[in-house]
């Protein structure tokens, strides 16, 4: 019900001008979200290299319905790749097909996202095409798979989500294609007649999905901040002599970065996704909703600052007397 709470806040917009005002909110959302600008997303990054770590820059908002606001946002990536490329940091882009005018026009959406993969692909880099509802699912992955793919090869590739009853057909699907990809186990509430609604099975097919890209995928992405899965990739992959090289770990910013560094000093590659933007409410939602100990995490250490506070307020009344 909490995290059910928590999707639905994440859904509605008309909130988000509220909210974005509330100091309190900003606070929580810099926890997970770079900042509102584009200098702010590309100065973590910088960061996050100098730690040994790689990232992925994704620009919130999505469900886009207006074509110049669709094409603002392609500059924006733009200009980012760009910049990535300029500084020469370690780092490719995150794009949700959404974002770039799926919901106005099919062939927007790919004119946008061809001048995107195109730059990257002129700067050595890389485009994540990041899933979104389940709605969304088969006209991503014909996009990808009839479209970019064949185009532009390995400068694109996709997100499926263990939540979904499809995805291990999916894996498969991809494996085929040569395809690379980045497994998740979702954020969206999905129906039951499409997604599994018991944690237990999201995390089976997780691991299942996992272990055929391991041994037969070409570089995935494992997103998971399970320290118990993140434990079974690293026994399965040296069962099956999959070196580090093969594969890489992937966590969001801000989210068991005691976890991102640990695996760095092991030896294996690690990549953070790093959101920014002024679309940070339903992202951030979203990002309480998956874990009960994101919410306990902010209260901590919003008490603690208040708290500090009060302290420092008494401490100033007696001066004053």
């Amino acid at each position: 019900m909490f995290r059910a709470g928590l999707i639905w806040l994440s859904e509605r917009p008309r909130l988000f001008g509220l909210v974005r005002r509330n100091g309190f909110a900003r606070r929580m959302a810099t926890r997970f979200v770079a900042g509102e600008t584009l200098d702010a997303g590309v100065g973590v990054v910088r960061d996050l290299n100098r730690a040994g770590l790689s990232a992925s820059l994704d620009l919130l908002g999505e469900s886009v319905r207006d074509p110049a606001e669709a094409g603002a946002a392609r500059d924006v990536y733009l200009r980012l790749l760009d910049r990535l490329h300029e500084r020469g940091l370690d780092a490719n882009v995150s794009v949700k097909l959404t974002q770039m005018g799926l919901d106005v026009d099919e062939a927007l959406c790919l004119e946008n996202m061809r001048a995107i993969v195109g730059r990257a692909g002129a700067h050595g880099s890389f485009v994540r095409i990041d899933m979104e509802q389940s709605e969304y699912v088969e006209r991503t992955l014909r996009l990808f798979t009839e479209r970019l793919h064949p185009e532009f090869g390995n400068v694109v590739g996709v997100v499926l989500q263990s939540a979904l009853r499809r995805t291990e057909r999916d894996v498969e699907d991809m494996i085929a294609l040569g395809a690379r990809v980045r497994l998740c186990k979702g954020a969206y509430k999905e129906p039951a007649d499409v997604a599994f609604p018991k944690k237990r099975d999201v995390d089976a097919c997780y691991v299942a999905s996992m272990e055929r890209l391991l041994e037969r995928g070409n570089y995935p992405g494992l997103a998971t901040h399970d320290a118990r899965i993140i434990a079974h990739a690293r026994a399965f992959a040296r069962r099956k002599d999959v070196p580090p090289a093969r594969f890489e770990f992937q966590m969001l910013h801000g989210v068991r970065r005691d976890l991102q560094h640990a695996l760095v000093g092991d030896g294996y590659r690690v990549r953070v996704y790093v959101p920014f933007g002024d679309h940070w409410y339903p992202y951030l939602m979203r990002r309480l909703a998956e874990r009960p100990a994101n919410v306990a995490f902010i209260a901590g250490n919003l008490l603690r600052e208040w708290w500090r506070g009060m302290r420092g307020e008494r401490g100033r009344g007696k001066g004053e007397g």
